[in-house]
């Protein structure tokens, strides 16, 4: 059923401080919309439900990039077509960058913004598995208070964040990576572009002497929301990557990895295949890590 434009209302107020505190004023009345590469696909399909909607797209305070010699921010605004072309993230941060590269088309990607991508708390959205293993921080504003939390914290159940509702995502902060670790992000999906993910696995390592020294995972479409596989690290650190350990390690985090994983059946795909396939790419990565 398609929705009547007729019966929606659209608020642009001209400053970041006059959308807060239209959102302070009437908390959870409005739903903001930046890009707007989710939320009117939604409004087209009829299943908006909110009638009020806060444009913030156009609040330049909200799109920037800002590097230090140890972390790189971005704000909420900024576009994927922004991070792809930004050399620093390119530099230091490989796997936003890939995952920015998948963001449907190029007309997607000079709209949609990483932090609608954030908040719209797709469990099968590109950009979370990579913030996630980066140890990312949110910084969320109201019109009274600026709080701080980890990106691991953000995302609590199925479409539910810990955004609250007088609140918006100001910026994400990523701590450059050390020069040695290893990088690692894939995505499978029905098609090689343009496609939402059946799964997909970020993750980084360090090695040491043979062993892993420092491992962080994380994935998408494997539960309700964007994880990190902590079961999955605690049983990798310190495993051997020697030949004849390899196979004991491959068990470990298979095992393990399957405990810690939901996946459900969807029109997508089948929670069997995505169990699977996310197996099949931690060992991908692991052999990464031998060679």
């Amino acid at each position: 059923m398609n929705a009547d434009p007729t019966q929606f209302a659209l608020t642009a107020p001209p400053t970041l401080a006059e959308a807060l505190t239209i959102l302070a004023q009437n908390p959870g009345l409005h739903t903001p919309i930046a890009g707007g590469t989710e939320l009117m696909v939604a409004l087209a399909a009829g299943r908006l439900t909110q009638k009020s909607l806060l444009s913030i797209n156009h609040l330049t305070e909200l799109r920037f990039i800002h590097a230090t010699p140890t972390s790189i921010t971005i704000g909420a605004n900024t576009t994927f077509t922004d991070i792809r072309r930004n050399p620093t993230i390119s530099r230091h941060l490989l796997l936003l960058t890939q995952s920015a590269s998948w963001t449907g088309s190029i007309a997607n990607q000079n709209r949609a913004t990483l932090g609608g991508n954030i908040c719209n708390a797709s469990p099968a959205a590109d950009t979370p598995p990579a913030l996630l293993v980066y140890n990312a921080t949110v910084t969320l504003i109201s019109s009274t208070a600026t709080r701080e939390i980890p990106y691991a914290d953000f995302h609590q159940s199925y479409k539910r964040t810990a955004l609250r509702p007088d609140e918006l995502l100001h910026s994400i902060t990523i701590p450059i990576p050390d020069l040695h670790h290893q990088h690692f992000i894939r995505k499978v999906g029905t098609r090689n572009a343009q496609a939402i993910s059946k799964t997909a696995l970020a993750a980084i390592a360090l090695t040491a002497n043979q062993t892993i020294a420092e491992i962080r995972l994380a994935a998408a479409s494997l539960a309700d929301r964007p994880i990190r596989l902590y079961a999955t690290e605690a049983a990798l650190t310190q495993a051997s990557l020697t030949l004849a350990d390899f196979p004991t390690t491959l068990r470990l985090a298979r095992a393990a990895l399957a405990s810690e994983s939901h996946p459900i059946d969807d029109i997508r795909s089948t929670a069997r295949y995505r169990s699977a396939v996310a197996a099949n790419l931690l060992e991908q990565f692991l052999r990464t890590l031998i060679s």
